[in-house]
């Protein structure tokens, strides 16, 4: 044992990421903004230089690790990729584990060895820390693919900044930079080992999928990228967004998204427009709600991104060749699963994106009486029609009409407090598909308001829905109203897991009345408790503004306030203690004012 632990001392160590620098932050920079990752181990700082002439920057900040720390790190992992038996289970929290806890066991069997003895608790969760994110994470770029605030992850080349897409600061650098083209080239070479899958200068160009189903592209060397090896991670939300989420974040109106909510119950086909990046997949995940809870469901995907919280749910994901350079043996494309699908009689057929000969399929499906539901890349709806109607869709002209809504996402500015523009997803255009050539606008976002307008009454589909359904328009829109007031109700409540908001849906159509009596009382209480709170708050703020007291006349007349809700709200406040009355009728502030 004395023996082994000495080899364990003597034995060189050397850095498994040389040639990846991590910048610091710069003492005399303003901080935007901060939040931990991984509390006492891993931060975010965005910060910019004083003035912010300059972009933000994205700095990846880490518990720090002293040189001979970082010897015991390395010697830690070593022993660990020679001794541990990784469990054969897939499960990435039960390999994490075994990770975890075999560290722990080699630090307290090698500890004396190691130079650290016992070590403090603090010590070891810092080693503990780095052996896990190097082993069963990203090493340096570990910070970056935690935080769930990141939708893109780039590397252009050596001696340029990594650069991230930010929700809130859109596209920035990060402070770390490969300095190395050995340290990029093996880095890659990691991440495609991890999607299982192969890369090298005779297959020089990867697309795959790494665990935590993030979409990893991939170029090796000066093969195909004359400044070398680059990379771009598409990250994936392992729990989708909801529609009470987008509506939360005025990604669509309610009105709208009850209107869709009734188009889809009714196997409506909807085709998602835009650009890369503005939310197709989001808004179309979040529209899988709506539909009726005993409808069979087939997704036919490229990158399984599409998640249903459905059990009568059939999932299909295209797979490459197994052959070599221009071999397709055993390839599965987009087209063989639509085709495949039609088998499992689906009441709604979802393709994930459509850009081939599988939009043929799909058209045919949606001919024969199934739901569609789809996105494609395009900047408008003339564009998109063009292209189906061109080689390799080749839809025909009469079947576009079979497309009922098209739905327009797009990214957008949004100015906030009159002082900021936010960078922002919207639901740009709502239209029907009457005839080719022939597109009603049922829906639009006001860039000038941020609010959105609706011309539901004009709809052509709810003339048609009517007939199918022996029922008026009017009574119709009434139903849109009714799944809207459930929508509102839901945002006001905070019911945004996807669990839930699939719960209240299927209660809704297994007990209609009840989930809507529930929801009406309680947005009226909620209303009743608002205009309550109202009066005593406009209150407070007229009296900060005018330094913390105020005379009653003065007050009144500010405030512009009926009489009886202006004594109302201010027996509200004294009740509660937040004011008080002195002589000569002046109202006091007893809070402090900010």
């Amino acid at each position: 044992m004395a023996k082994q632990k000495e080899q364990v001392r003597k034995k060189p160590v050397q850095d498994s990421w040389i040639g990846i620098e991590m910048q610091p932050v710069p003492m005399d920079y303003d901080v935007l903004s901060r939040y931990s990752i991984r509390e006492g181990y891993a931060e975010v700082v965005i910060a910019s230089p004083p003035g912010r002439v300059v972009e933000p920057k994205y700095y990846c900040v880490e518990v720090p690790l002293e040189p001979k720390e970082k010897e015991v790190v390395e010697k830690v992992k070593d022993i660990l990729t020679k001794e541990l038996d990784f469990p054969k289970y897939g499960e990435l929290e039960e390999v994490r584990r075994a990770v975890l806890e075999a560290a722990a066991k080699v630090l307290k069997k090698y500890g004396k060895g190691l130079g650290i003895g016992e070590g403090s608790p603090e010590l070891m969760g810092k080693f503990q820390y780095y052996v896990e994110r190097d082993m069963m994470g990203f090493g340096p770029l570990d910070i970056v693919f935690e935080d769930h605030r990141i939708e893109d992850i780039s590397c252009n080349g050596v001696n340029v900044p990594v650069y991230v897409y930010h929700r809130d600061f859109e596209s920035i650098p990060t402070n770390i930079v490969f300095t190395e083209r050995s340290a990029l080239d093996n880095y890659i070479i990691h991440l495609v080992h991890k999607a299982n899958k192969h890369i090298s200068s005779a297959f020089p160009i990867v697309d795959a999928m790494i665990y935590g189903k993030h979409r990893l592209a991939a170029t090796f060397r000066e093969e195909v990228s004359p400044r070398g090896s680059t990379f771009t991670v598409r990250k994936f939300r392992e729990r989708p967004f909801t529609i009470i989420e987008l509506l939360q974040s005025n990604v669509i109106s309610s009105q709208l998204a009850a209107y869709m909510w009734l188009m889809l119950e009714n196997k409506a086909s909807v085709m998602i427009l835009g650009a890369t990046g503005s939310g197709k997949t989001t808004v179309l995940n979040a529209f899988t709600t709506f539909i009726k809870p005993l409808y069979k469901i087939v997704t036919c995907e490229e990158t399984p991104e599409i998640n249903i919280p459905r059990d009568n749910w059939v999932r299909f994901v295209t797979r490459e060749s197994y052959g070599l350079g221009s071999s397709d043996r055993g390839r599965i494309t987009l087209y063989d699963l639509v085709r495949t699908s039609l088998r499992y009689r689906p009441d709604y057929l979802i393709v994930g994106e459509v850009r081939g000969e599988e939009a043929y399929v799909l058209f045919q499906a949606m001919a024969t009486g199934h739901g569609g539901l789809s996105t494609m890349h395009a900047e408008n709806l003339d564009t998109a029609v063009k292209r189906l109607t061109s080689p390799p869709m080749n839809i025909a002209p009469s079947f576009i009409p079979l497309m009922n809504c098209v739905i327009y996402v797009e990214r957008v500015i949004v100015k906030y407090l009159e002082q900021f523009n936010v960078p922002a997803r919207r639901v740009r255009y709502v239209w029907e598909v009457v005839d080719f050539d022939n597109y009603q606008l049922m829906g639009e976002w006001d860039g000038r308001t941020d609010g959105f307008r609706s011309y539901l009454r004009e709809s052509a589909l709810l003339k048609r829905l009517s007939t199918r359904l022996a029922k008026t328009v009017d009574e119709l829109l009434t139903e849109i109203e009714k799944r809207r007031l459930i929508l509102d109700w839901m945002v006001k409540k905070n019911i945004s897991k996807p669990e839930d908001v699939n719960r209240v849906v299927l209660q809704f159509y297994e007990r209609p009345d009840m989930v809507l009596a529930n929801a009406s009382a309680e947005l009226n209480v909620l209303a009743q408790k608002e205009y309550e709170e109202s009066g005593p708050r406009m209150l407070i703020n007229v009296i900060q503004r005018m330094g913390g007291k105020s005379d009653l006349k003065t007050l009144l007349q500010t405030t512009k306030m009926k009489d009886t809700a202006f004594w109302d709200s201010l027996n509200v406040l004294l009740r509660k203690g937040e004011v008080e009355l002195l002589e000569g009728g002046i109202v006091k502030l007893k809070i402090r004012v900010t």
